[in-house]
């Protein structure tokens, strides 16, 4: 296949091919995984039941994995990938650099009740003026975005040159991530209620920066990939200046998201600090109120938005998701983590979500 152009790759057949080639297409900054040999990763691999099959053969899978009591039960790879292929995240990155956030409020140098603008001085006299950390670890600052997909004319689209995922075709309206942020309009109160929008999880990214004194990747790298035992070296998209996309960027391989889904199913590992978990599944009013007040999901009428994971049983119920079909869900219930990394054809589609959550629940 010939390579595709940048304003053609999100499109079908290419899309399929850029998922798994970012790099190839996007400057990234590389997430070592170390020099250390991987974690464990305990197999019994047995045959795909046919419900779960057919589910993952009509939503576009490109890889898919289940763990239950800390054991892969089912691998399977399709569209040419392996264990080695890293594949790109999506929105499931947010939950990474959130992660990385609760890491570093466990150690207290990160205070979620803070001012944004305390850490980020340029921040001063923006729209985040009065916003919180925590307002935008639960997608509560009122800063405008849209996030529209499949409007041309959103947000989310417009800023695509900025970060580098698309050729200019006028003057850029902010020559990086950062200054753009810096750009943005208020649409409502700060903690007013629920909304979700990817620019905000940029500017946290940009926090974790400040406070850990090093780029996204290498935090990533020094707090998780390193201490978890990655199997494989990840990556995250960068702008022009190397800012990374912490929205959305990052890309890394099957077996690897599993060890990170693990790590939040069985209280962090010492690495990721438990009451950080347990107050993403536990939640609190003031995001519950907001949720209620939001753009909610229907499916989880008890569930909330924290820390950037979707909780829909704060029993212990939870997912990681990004367009175009990317997943990881953790069930402490069913003592069980699925990772599914696929390339839908539209952005959103929650029956195909749900069809595979539903399959993997009656599978184990």
């Amino acid at each position: 296949m010939d390579r595709p152009t940048l304003s053609t790759w999100q499109q079908p057949p290419y899309h399929r091919w850029a998922y798994q080639h970012v790099r190839e297409l996007i400057p990234t900054e590389r997430i070592w995984r170390g020099e250390g040999p991987p974690s464990s990763l305990p197999m019994d691999v047995r045959p795909i039941p046919d419900e779960l099959a057919s589910a993952l053969a009509e939503t576009w899978t490109d890889a898919f994995l289940v763990m239950h009591r800390g054991t892969v039960i089912h691998e399977h790879y399709e569209t040419g990938m392996t264990p080695a292929s890293t594949h790109l995240m999506q929105s499931v990155t947010k939950s990474v650099v959130s992660t990385v956030a609760g890491i570093q409020v466990g150690r207290g140098e990160l205070d979620p009740e803070h001012e944004v603008s305390e850490y980020i001085p340029e921040l001063e006299g923006t729209s985040f003026d009065g916003c919180t950390v925590r307002h935008l670890l639960d997608m509560r600052a009122g800063t405008k975005f849209g996030e529209e997909y499949e409007d041309p004319t959103s947000d989310v689209r417009l800023f695509e040159p900025i970060i580098g995922w698309s050729p200019p075709d006028d003057e850029l309206a902010a020559p990086d991530l950062y200054t753009y942020i810096t750009t943005l309009d208020l649409a409502f109160p700060h903690g007013d209620h629920f909304d979700y929008r990817s620019i905000l999880t940029d500017t946290l990214g940009w926090v974790v920066e400040r406070v850990g004194g090093a780029s996204l990747a290498q935090l990533i790298s020094r707090e998780i990939w390193q201490p978890m035992g990655a199997e494989q070296d990840a990556d995250i998209t960068v702008d022009r200046l190397g800012n990374a996309l912490g929205d959305g960027g990052m890309c890394a391989s099957l077996r690897d998201l599993a060890r990170f889904g693990e790590l939040v199913r069985t209280g962090g590992g010492g690495i990721i600090p438990s009451d950080w978990i347990d107050d993403t599944f536990r939640g609190d009013e003031e995001c519950r109120r907001a949720w209620l007040a939001g753009d909610r999901e229907e499916r989880a009428p008890d569930g909330h938005y924290r820390n950037k994971w979707w909780v829909y049983e704060p029993s212990g119920v939870m997912s990681a998701l990004g367009i175009h079909g990317q997943m990881i869900h953790v069930d402490r219930t069913r003592e069980l983590v699925a990772v599914k990394l696929s390339t839908w054809p539209t952005p959103l589609n929650d029956d195909h979500t749900y069809r595979v959550i539903d399959a993997v629940r009656a599978a184990v």
